[in-house]
């Protein structure tokens, strides 16, 4: 068993969620970071800054443990598509995309606050969104009302019948926590989840 004890840095549901898939304990806690993007900070860039800003910002918290910061980015045609926040910006976000392939930047950082040891990764997803009509947009998002995710959809849920096309090292990125990496990183760490 690991000593150090595992920190997921996030106020993130989804996170939460998809760590808990790994069953390892963990803690949960709140990093206070500005995540607005630098001027002409690419999306990967962006996200990646931001996953090792939430991680060592909690890490005066947590002296002796493993802390996990993510962070994700959308992009269309380069330009960052964040979070609606309210229907009318889910419907502007969903006609927008229409017909046309989103990169979702998913970046992972994995900080040792005993040594100080930094380990980061950005898992791109590309999906492509179908050809949607006025009223299936409106009747997806009142159904599954995704108004706090990047890109207006939950692929984890009905947004999965919006999307024509999704292609990841990792099916968890998207959803906002590649586990993938997650399970080397920890392995390097010296935390082996299957031999936990």
């Amino acid at each position: 068993m690991a000593a150090r004890q595992l920190v997921l840095a996030s106020t993130s549901t989804y996170r939460r969620e998809l760590l808990t898939k790994l069953r390892i304990p963990f803690t949960v806690s709140a990093p206070l970071v500005d995540e607005t993007p630098l001027t002409d900070e690419a999306p990967a860039a962006a996200a990646l800054r931001l996953s090792v800003l939430k991680a060592q910002a909690v890490a005066e918290r947590f002296p002796d443990a493993l802390i996990i910061g993510s962070d994700q980015i959308a992009s269309l045609n380069g330009s960052h598509i964040g979070k609606p926040g309210d229907h009318d910006g889910a419907v502007a976000q969903l006609r927008s995309m229409r017909g046309e392939q989103l990169v979702f930047y998913t970046a992972l950082s994995l900080y040792n606050s005993a040594t100080r040891n930094l380990q980061s990764s950005v898992v791109p997803t590309t999906v492509t969104i179908r050809p949607l009509t006025d009223a299936q947009i409106d009747y997806y998002l009142r159904t599954d009302q995704p108004y706090d995710c990047a890109g207006s959809a939950r692929s984890e849920s009905l947004g999965i019948a919006i999307m024509e096309r999704m292609t990841s090292e990792d099916p968890n990125a998207l959803v906002g926590l590649p586990l993938i990496a997650l399970t080397r990183m920890l392995l390097n760490e010296g935390w082996d989840i299957l031999a936990f």
